[in-house]
């Protein structure tokens, strides 16, 4: 038998060496391990993007620490008396302590990942205008060229509901633009806009005049329900059929050329019940349109139970089953989405009167390919409401990021201090800090609603500080190898002041640059935002066009919150 060195034995790690090639050979000591025992492998039937594994590519030029999909796990193995390889090798007649247990170079220690908690600010928008006295919000914001945009919504003295448009320099001061699309009491002077959805997005595989895109809830008619079902048998579901509010709701899609002057399509994407915070996108990487709902966790109805003449057995009422969850649909066109199935659910160490009211869904600015989800936790025990995040790598695979509750319904007497709730998109501001924007409401969600009144919020992390992989003492870790989007790496990292982080850059088989070691790199101390990374041998990344590398860091009481390349 062949022995596997030390690195090989990873998840994550290389097990093919010949990438390039057409034929490997892969050994291995143990049985249950192995790719194959002395045979020929052909990757030729193989497309390149089919592949997995390392190197990885970024989608930006941002890298930050969400999960643990960009940190490697390190390579581990059982050597004997002679430091050889004998990791599950059944050959070896080795008693209960003649191996020892070691770890790789690149093995993650002392380290973890937590949230940040975000400051509070607003409201960033006050109301000026007729349209806006009893409640004004900022739905969806993003970022296009130099300028923010965003939509939202708005209500007057007489509770009539109308939608608005926003724009701003810097994402901190808004304008109202005159856009004369509106008539509002004999005048179209104002910045409203006619029927639009819930969320906004741009389509870089679009048309023109399909440039602009958005998702959001809506109604069938009887008729349409029928005629929709018998089409597409697969694309709704029996919850949809809301009898008691006498309305049959569906997911419908929409076009515009500009974001003001939208196209809803004549066909709804699914018959289901989603309502509330419908947020889509388009994932370049994936090539995929996604769309999150709102959903419920639900099981079956007993075959054997009497009807149920109001339709309410699943709904989160008082003899209801449903909690209110996160639910996910994707399409290679926009259009023939499945139904949504459930992404993202309460927790088990939640109370049991808390549910998941909105999905926030967005992604790290600069960083396409890191997926974020910032859920509204209602609890039902005392009509309020409080931030959480979860994260993924491809939209699809969630996890909780640690971290808890991140951010509370404000005290009384404030704008937020009956119930908040957050919306897409965590936009950078021109000074580096994230915002993520909400609404807040003067009074708790369920409270009679005659007479509120809310206003538009951010949940502000300063200097772009969203999630921190912290090393509380000594840790060390590796990204897994990528194609380096640029040649000079800057950082945004905090240490104590008897701490420290040291980064080193690394081929694919562990191996340090010349010049760009451990040893070589000059210590990053104190509050650093996008400090340039610097050995004794220079300040790029000594990487060859076209080298996958690896990012090697040592941390000393320390946290790194990004990594930007340029």
């Amino acid at each position: 038998m062949t022995e596997r060195p030390l690195a090989w034995i990873l998840a994550g790690s290389a097990l093919l060496p010949v990438l390039s090639g057409v034929v490997g050979l892969i050994r291995t000591g143990s049985p249950g391990l192995a790719l194959a025992e002395e045979a020929e492998i052909s990757f030729e039937a193989v497309p390149p993007d089919k592949w997995t594994g390392e190197p990885y590519e970024l989608a930006g030029k941002r890298l930050v620490f969400t999960n643990w999909y960009y940190v490697r796990p390190g390579g581990y193995a059982w050597v004997d008396a002679q430091g050889s390889n004998v990791s599950a090798n059944r050959a070896q007649k080795i008693g209960p302590w003649g191996a020892r247990f070691e770890r790789a170079d690149d093995a993650p220690r002392g380290i973890r990942l937590f949230a940040e908690k975000p400051e509070r600010r607003g409201p960033i928008v006050e109301a000026e205008r007729p349209w806006e006295e009893m409640g004004l919000s900022i739905r969806y914001a993003l970022k296009e060229g130099d300028r923010y945009r965003a939509w939202g919504s708005c209500q007057d003295k007489e509770a009539a509901s109308y939608q608005c448009y926003f724009e701003s320099a810097d994402g901190l001061v808004w304008q109202r633009p005159s856009l004369r699309l509106v008539d509002y009491q004999g005048s179209n002077e104002n910045n409203l806009i006619p029927e639009a959805p819930h969320c906004v997005f741009l389509d870089p595989t679009a048309p023109s005049d399909e440039r602009y895109k958005g998702v959001s809830d809506g109604h069938v008619e009887k008729a349409q329900f029928e005629a929709f079902i018998e089409r597409y048998p697969d694309r709704w579901q029996h919850r949809a059929l809301r009898k008691d509010a006498n309305f049959i709701a569906a997911l419908y899609g929409y076009v515009s050329p500009d974001g003001l002057r939208w196209t809803r399509l004549a066909d709804p994407f699914t018959i289901e019940h989603t309502d509330t915070q419908v947020v889509g996108c388009y994932d370049a990487v994936r090539k995929k349109y996604m769309v999150f709902t709102r959903t419920y966790f639900v099981g079956p109805r007993s075959p054997r139970a009497p009807d149920d003449p109001a339709g309410m057995g699943w709904l989160g009422e008082a003899r209801g089953s449903g909690r209110r969850s996160i639910g996910y649909t994707e399409s290679d066109k926009f259009g023939d989405f499945p139904v949504s199935d459930i992404i993202l659910s309460p927790r088990s160490d939640m109370s049991p009167t808390e549910l998941l009211y909105t999905n926030g869904y967005t992604t790290v600015p600069g960083a396409p390919d890191h997926h974020l989800l910032f859920p509204t936790v209602w609890d039902t025990s005392d009509d309020t409401t409080h931030l959480e995040m979860a994260a993924s790598h491809n939209g699809r695979l969630w996890n909780w990021v640690p971290g808890g509750r991140l951010m509370e319904t404000g005290n009384f007497g404030r704008f937020d201090g009956g119930c908040i709730f957050w919306h897409p998109n965590l936009i950078e501001l021109a000074d580096g800090d994230f915002a993520l924007p909400y609404t807040g409401y003067e009074f708790p969600h369920k409270y009679p609603r005659g007479a509120w009144s809310y206003r538009p919020g951010y949940a502000v992390w300063p200097k772009g500080r969203l999630v921190a992989l912290e090393a509380p003492e000594e840790g060390e870790f590796s990204t897994v190898s990528f194609m380096s989007p640029g040649r000079k790496l800057r950082i945004n990292a905090v240490t104590k002041r008897a701490g420290h982080v040291l980064v080193a850059v690394t081929r694919r088989n562990g191996d340090f640059l010349p010049g760009r070691s451990l040893d070589d790199a000059v210590p990053i101390v104190g509050d650093q935002y996008r400090t340039l990374v610097q050995w004794r041998g220079g300040d790029d990344l000594g990487v060859e066009e076209g080298e996958p590398i690896a990012i090697r860091f040592r941390m000393r009481k320390a946290k790194i919150y990004g990594l930007d390349f340029e």
